[in-house]
């Protein structure tokens, strides 16, 4: 297919169903466009005062018509691309509504049959179209949006509505945009497409990505891979509440769309929000400056009030993110640059700012520990110009600033630091949104790399029960109780001498995936008399008895065939914990060992695998060749749908499965 340039870089463009009645879309998008310097056709058949044609339009202009702005009906609109396509347009934007979304997919699938015939590049239908402000192109039925001013964020939005929102809150916020796309029903140009267009875009330095659904998951995650290899992406993905239907598994359950839809992306590189408010601040920074790639990038706090400075505090180490104690020699140089009274270890509280501010906040950048500065101040004239003390920035420690203060102040000290290089926030939350992007941005920079891919996992054909599952396990390197499968009570007491006590009795039936829920589990059995008392309550043909495993910390790892990203894996803590919580953090498959090492710090019971009150430590490399195994199941045989260790226990001696469910095709 072709680029995107006939679309946001066109030599002409034509409005088709123009209006000389200023309420029409023909008329809105007209003026709109009046402002972009190319020729501009206005189309009509039934106004003889306009063009008849787009053909007509460029035979009359004398100048190739690239973009084809469609204001039709939708029954309309597919004849109305076709004309456009024939007259050499090699872009479309459709505006209209009252195709999928509306319950007419026949008027949509009209739409991609003419771009499969004439390789036109279409973007919608139902999108209030884009806008691309140092070209002064503005394709879109909200003229207001002409008033964005050029910057360095592309938009890249699922719903016009939110392009709009955020290109408007951009603006607010000093950055302006590069290129803003809504992108409605995607019928052609999806998230993918403009994400690759973003590649080689000049003006573009971060992009802001806001994502509803995803319909081809493995092609979006690559698009975000590549792009943020080069400029940050941030990205806010909308569903949180989506419980989404129940697969057979726990794992099934608690991969939801929208948790694997973050997961993919942020292994893809992209820094996560959850809010337009938190976009907007962590694209502008981005777009601003890129730390250099690190494992945990340390902050330098410094603030001119300690209120303010420690709400900054408290959200950056609520997010992880390293506050290092400054060392001696930085802070026998902040005592002389400082009062006496003031703390200086990290934070730094200069107390009410005056000259010399600029001067300790570059000695904080150049401390070792330091690799990122987050200043708060409030604009005091009277006390000290914040743009003049910073302009010499003689560090080249990145800076991020939040000023407070009336917002004519305000918006003169941010307008100054920006042409100064410095990103700007207005609040101390704004502030924290900005370093953990800034930072998430470095740590997910550090862990690009690629492993050896594993050799090649055969599995037999199912059904499954859990000793079937188990010793697929065993054949991955995935320790396993000892165990064994019994069909008569004489097979079971003899595995009860064998294995000593004490051991759990479990029902064995490949089609009893949840045994506990039906009774089929019984545990601490140590003697004969209790292992035949426990018989007679499953009476059933097939048992395991197999070996008690030792306290510990349950998690559960799984892995799955998810309809738009693939196979996917999961890590959460275990048990009833997973379900009540959904404390859990997704991948695709394949992944590579550092970025499966990294699941476990999303959980919000991280705490509990690093050694909780004297409790066993997680080796996270061991972990993360579990899960990368589970993955390589998925990967290499077709008739698995989902493996699932769930509990996978954390002991003093490491990890041990106590129960596996696969599930799939029989043939």
């Amino acid at each position: 297919m072709k680029g995107l340039d006939g679309l946001f870089a066109p030599r002409g463009v034509a409005v088709i169903g123009a209006s000389r009645n200023p309420a029409k879309l023909g008329a809105v998008m007209a003026r709109s466009l009046s402002t972009y310097d190319a020729p501009l056709a206005l189309v009509n058949p039934r106004d003889s005062e306009l063009h008849g044609s787009v053909a007509e339009a460029v035979d009359s202009l004398g100048a190739p018509i690239d973009l084809a702005v469609v204001c039709v009906p939708a029954a309309a609109a597919a004849d109305a691309v076709a004309e456009a396509a024939k007259a050499g347009a090699s872009a479309a934007l459709v505006c209209a509504g009252g195709f999928a979304e509306a319950g007419h997919p026949e008027y949509q699938r009209a739409l991609t049959d003419v771009v499969d015939r004439h390789g036109i590049r279409l973007l919608g239908p139902n999108t209030s179209g884009f806008l691309v402000p140092g070209r002064g192109l503005t394709a879109s039925f909200v003229p207001s949006v002409g008033s964005v001013p050029a910057g360095g964020v592309a938009v890249v939005a699922a719903s016009g509505g939110v392009n709009h929102a955020l290109s408007f809150l951009l603006a607010e916020a000093g950055y302006g945009v590069s290129l803003a796309v809504g992108l409605g029903n995607a019928a052609d140009i999806d998230a993918a497409d403009v994400l690759d267009h973003l590649l080689t875009d000049p003006a573009t330095k971060a992009v802001a990505l806001h994502i509803e659904s995803v319909a081809d998951g493995s092609r979006l995650a690559a698009a975000v891979a590549r792009l943020s290899a080069r400029k940050p992406v941030v990205a806010l993905v909308v569903g949180r509440n989506d419980v989404g239907a129940f697969a057979k598994s726990h794992t099934g359950a608690l991969a939801t769309s929208w948790r694997t839809t973050r997961g993919v992306l942020r292994q893809s590189g992209a820094v996560l929000v959850d809010d337009e408010r938190q976009l907007v601040d962590a694209v502008g920074a981005l777009s601003t400056t890129r730390l250099a790639p690190a494992a945990s990038p340390g902050v330098g706090v410094v603030t001119a009030q300690a209120g303010p400075g420690l709400l900054l505090l408290d959200g950056l180490r609520g997010a992880g993110i390293q506050v290092p104690v400054l060392a001696d020699e930085t802070q026998r140089r902040l005592g002389e640059l400082l009062p006496p009274m003031t703390y200086q270890a990290n934070p730094v509280d200069t107390g009410r700012p005056g000259a010399g501010f600029g001067e300790v906040v570059r000695t904080v950048g150049a401390d070792p520990g330091v690799d990122l500065v987050a200043v708060y101040a409030l604009t005091e004239p009277d006390s000290v110009d914040l743009v003049s003390e910073l302009s010499p920035q003689a560090a080249s420690t990145p800076t991020v600033v939040a000023v407070g203060g009336s917002t004519a102040d305000v918006t003169a000290v941010r307008s100054g630091l920006h042409e100064r290089g410095y990103p700007v926030a207005t609040s101390p939350a704004a502030l924290t949104h900005a370093v953990r992007a800034l930072v998430e941005d470095a740590c997910l920079n550090n862990r690009r790399s690629a492993d050896e891919p594993l050799p090649s996992i055969a599995v037999p054909l199912g059904p499954w029960d859990e000793h079937q599952a188990k010793t697929v396990l065993d054949t991955l390197g995935v320790r396993t109780p000892s165990r064994v499968a019994c069909s008569t009570p004489e097979e079971a007491h003899a595995a009860l001498d064998t294995l000593g006590g004490p051991v759990a009795l479990k029902i064995l039936d490949a089609a009893i995936l949840h045994k506990t829920e039906v009774g089929g589990v019984h545990l601490g059995i140590r003697t004969h008399a209790e292992l035949q008392d426990a018989l007679d309550a499953l009476d059933v043909e097939r048992v395991l008895v197999e070996q008690m495993a030792a306290p510990g910390v349950d998690l559960i790892v799984g892995a799955r065939r998810d309809p738009v990203f693939g196979p996917v894996v999961l890590v959460g803590l275990g048990g009833t914990t997973a379900e009540a919580l959904a404390d859990v953090a997704v991948r695709a498959a394949p992944l590579s060992v550092a970025e499966a090492s990294s699941m476990p710090d999303e959980l919000l019971g991280c705490a509990l695998l690093d050694g909780w009150r004297g409790g066993p430590v997680l080796d996270r490399s061991e972990l993360a060749r579990v899960v990368q195994a589970l993955g390589q199941v998925l990967l290499d045989a077709q008739q698995v749908d989902e493996i699932e260790i769930n509990p996978l226990r954390l002991t003093r001696d490491g990890l041990v499965a106590l129960d596996a469910v696969i599930t799939g095709k029989e043939q």
